[in-house]
């Protein structure tokens, strides 16, 4: 059976929030909590490919330690900068 669009969102959430490093918890997140939902069909399929990817990798190329795959990089870019701007309003 197809997943539903909204089982698809909330599947998506879901795996932000829970990803095995807190510190990745807390960059998807709530990015997902505020993007999630008004992301084009192309941005969910690389977020998709995007939480599939390892926490480790995924935190060195959000650090900028370390370029994340070509396909990746626009969405990556926005969440980074989202994480960034909560993370400074936050201080």
């Amino acid at each position: 059976m197809d997943e539903t669009a909204d089982a698809r969102l909330k599947r998506m959430a879901m795996r932000s929030w829970r990803r095995g490093t807190k510190e990745m918890d807390l960059v998807l997140g709530p990015f997902a909590d505020a993007h999630l939902a008004g992301l084009g069909e192309a941005d969910l399929l690389t977020y998709d490919a995007l939480l599939a990817e390892n926490d480790q990798d995924l935190m060195a190329w959000v650090l900028g330690q370390s370029a994340p795959p070509a396909a990746l990089a626009p969405l990556l870019a926005r969440i980074t900068d989202f994480a960034r701007a909560r993370l400074s309003r936050e201080k």
